[in-house]
C-alpha cells in the first residue's frame, strides 16, 4: 500500500496515518517525500514506539494521541489532502488460523474485530475522512480479503468516487483507494 501511496503525487500534500503502530507506514511516506505527515494512534505505548522510530531515521511527523471511535476525534484533526489506514481487520474466527508469532506479539486490540462488525473501524475511518478530507483527497485502506466489495459499497454510500480495489503479491484483495470529491 505504501508503494501506491508513495507513486501517487505527494509533493506538498499533507497526510494523516491512522493507527500507527510501530509508524512503518507515516515514517516511509515522510521518509520518501515532502509530505507533511501526521499518525494518530489510541496507544500511548505504540507512539512511544513510532516517536523511536521516527527519530532513529530521523523523520519528522507530527503524532496525535486519539480514539478515534470517540466524537471527539475530529476536534484534534486538521484537513489533510491523504488520510490512510490499516485499521484492526482480522475476523476474531480467523484468530485460530494465524501463526504463534503474531497471536503472541501483536497487540490484539491492533489486529482482531468481531465477526458481527468486521467492518467498524472502517465505518468510523470513513465519517473521519468525509470531514478532514480536502475536497478532491484521497483515503486509502488496507483490508480484509474478503471485505473488498462491502467496502467498494461502504465508500460510495458515503459519497467516495473513483473506488479502486486492488490485490497484494499473493493476488488478495487487500488495499483500496477512493476520492472525496464533496
Amino acid at each position: 500500500m505504501v508503494d501506491w501511496i508513495l507513486k501517487d503525487n505527494l509533493e506538498g500534500k499533507s497526510i494523516l496515518d491512522i493507527g500507527t503502530g510501530t509508524g512503518c507506514i507515516p515514517i516511509c511516506l515522510a521518509k520518501h517525500s515532502s509530505a507533511k505527515v501526521s499518525t494518530l494512534d489510541i496507544s500511548e505505548e505504540a507512539l512511544k514506539v513510532a516517536r523511536n522510530n521516527a527519530d532513529t531515521l530521523n523523520v519528522k511527523i507530527n503524532f496525535i494521541h486519539a480514539d478515534i471511535m470517540s466524537n471527539e476525534v475530529v476536534k484534534k484533526l486538521s484537513h489533510y489532502d491523504i488520510i490512510v489506514s490499516n485499521p484492526p481487520y482480522v475476523l476474531e474466527s480467523d484468530k485460530k488460523m494465524m501463526s504463534a508469532n503474531v497471536i503472541d506479539y501483536e497487540p490484539h486490540i491492533a489486529l482482531f474485530v468481531p465477526n458481527d462488525d468486521a467492518l467498524k473501524y472502517y465505518h468510523k475511518i470513513t465519517e473521519i475522512a468525509s470531514r478532514a478530507l480536502n475536497p478532491g483527497g484521497i483515503l486509502y485502506f488496507e483490508i480484509h480479503e474478503s471485505k473488498g466489495f462491502e467496502m467498494i459499497k461502504l465508500l460510495k454510500d458515503i459519497g467516495f468516487t473513483s473506488v479502486e480495489l486492488r490485490q497484494d503479491m499473493q493476488g488478495k484483495d487487500r488495499m483500496i483507494k477512493a476520492i472525496w470529491n464533496v
